[in-house]
């Protein structure tokens, strides 16, 4: 069942993921603190599979810094599903107006099946995609000539995020389906090698609800020092130190939200001590503190996300780089929540929501400059851009959504 109650059904009608949510497409507050935590077209490409790194880490690039802007539209890339009627044919490209926010299509790189999440490597040059599918897999795709260059088994079932680790030499991604974490090895040149590790959640027991684990997020922390899982089915943040040498996880800890949360998504505070956790299930969030010497995550009390009563489905959080204001992404009342981040990081404070101007809005990104906020929105197929105001954190629409085939992933660069 999905989580609007409705059953799930893949591209042949069998079961599928309660992910996808397939229906129709068409073209001040609460306050919860915590104590601070103790001390255009590709192809696939014959180019060879680079093998896993060897020898000591290597420090992140130069280049991983981000790179100067140059003025002019800027690029976007938009993840969809190409398996489901009104879908997409690929990962959709497509051109900002920094100023403006007004979208314009440019083109689309096919070949890539599903590609629901994007991520892009710290060096500008690499995009990665998931392959949402029941046999999962990662497509790399470099973005000079925006060609394919190969995908790789997950080794689960139905991928719904990915990162790169910011040493840019691994890549990770989560298969909701299956509730596990795969890590493969970046190349040289971008190109994904084989698989050097799977992690399946089999502890703790699905809670209320669930029939088994379905990882829905993998991220490094702030520090660099853990890889954290977010699991919705078990209820559970797993934390994992990655051994950058052989591209290995060792589990070194486990934070539980209150049965039934439906976990979904973590963001960190720039100061790395405390993170915000979207619960999709029972439509709150989670203020959580965070120690980076051991990894160890600590939930606080769940807190309202603004939108009444019943379950909204929280998908996305996010929060400014500067710490002063997060925001969440509520599908089934199709708005955005705007909190104020106070006590350094300890505290979120509902402000309000503001209509997101489209239906189910999956994921939401910032723009490099955080000036603009952008919003995939599913069931209508559109993207959505604000203009975000620095002082006092308000979301303002820039102009008319953008129409483009059940948008459910929009990364800006």
């Amino acid at each position: 069942m999905s989580s609007d109650g409705e059953p799930e059904r893949g591209p042949g009608g069998g079961r599928w993921s309660r992910r996808r949510f397939v229906g129709t497409f068409t073209a001040a507050a609460a306050v919860t603190a915590i104590p601070a935590p103790v001390a255009p077209t590709g192809s696939a490409s014959g180019e060879a599979a680079p093998a896993a790194p060897s020898g000591p880490p290597r420090p992140a690039p130069d280049s991983a810094a981000p790179p100067a802007r140059s003025a002019g539209p800027r690029p976007l890339f938009i993840g969809t599903y190409t398996s489901v009627e009104g879908g997409g044919r690929g990962i959709g490209l497509a051109t900002y107006d920094a100023s403006t926010g007004r979208i314009s299509g440019t083109g689309t790189v096919t070949g890539v099946g599903d590609p629901s999440y994007l991520a892009v490597h710290p060096d500008g040059r690499t995009l990665y995609a998931v392959n949402e599918r029941p046999d999962g897999g990662v497509t790399a795709v470099r973005l000079a000539g925006n060609r394919v260059l190969g995908t790789r088994g997950t080794g689960g079932s139905g991928p719904c995020h990915l990162s790169v680790h910011p040493g840019g030499r691994w890549l990770l991604s989560a298969n909701y389906g299956s509730g596990s974490v795969a890590v493969h090895p970046i190349g040289a040149s971008g190109a994904l090698g084989e698989r050097t590790d799977l992690v399946t959640h089999s502890r703790p027991a699905p809670g209320p609800g669930q029939e088994g684990p379905h990882a829905h997020q993998v991220l490094t922390s702030p520090d660099g020092g853990h890889v954290l899982a977010v699991d919705l089915g078990t209820d559970t943040v797993y934390t994992y130190r990655l051994d950058e040498s052989a591209g290995t996880l060792t589990e070194v800890s486990r934070a539980r939200t209150r049965p039934g949360a439906g976990p979904r998504h973590l963001t960190f505070h720039p100061g790395g001590r405390f993170a915000y956790l979207a619960n999709e299930v029972d439509n709150t969030v989670t203020v959580c503190a965070y120690e980076p010497a051991t990894g160890r995550l600590t939930p606080g009390d769940p807190q309202p996300t603004g939108t009444g009563a019943g379950t909204s489905y929280p998908a996305q959080i996010l929060v400014t780089s500067d710490g002063s204001y997060a925001y969440l992404a509520n599908r089934g009342h199709d708005s955005l929540t705007r909190y104020a981040v106070e006590k350094d990081g300890a505290r979120l404070r509902l402000l309000g929501t503001v209509p997101v101007g489209g239906d189910f809005p999956r994921q939401i990104a910032f723009s490099p400059d955080q000036r603009l906020l952008f919003a995939a929105n599913q069931k209508s197929g559109t993207v959505s851009v604000f203009r975000v105001d620095r002082a006092s954190g308000e979301l303002r629409p820039a102009g008319e959504p953008f129409a483009s085939p059940v948008a459910v992933c929009a990364m800006p660069l």
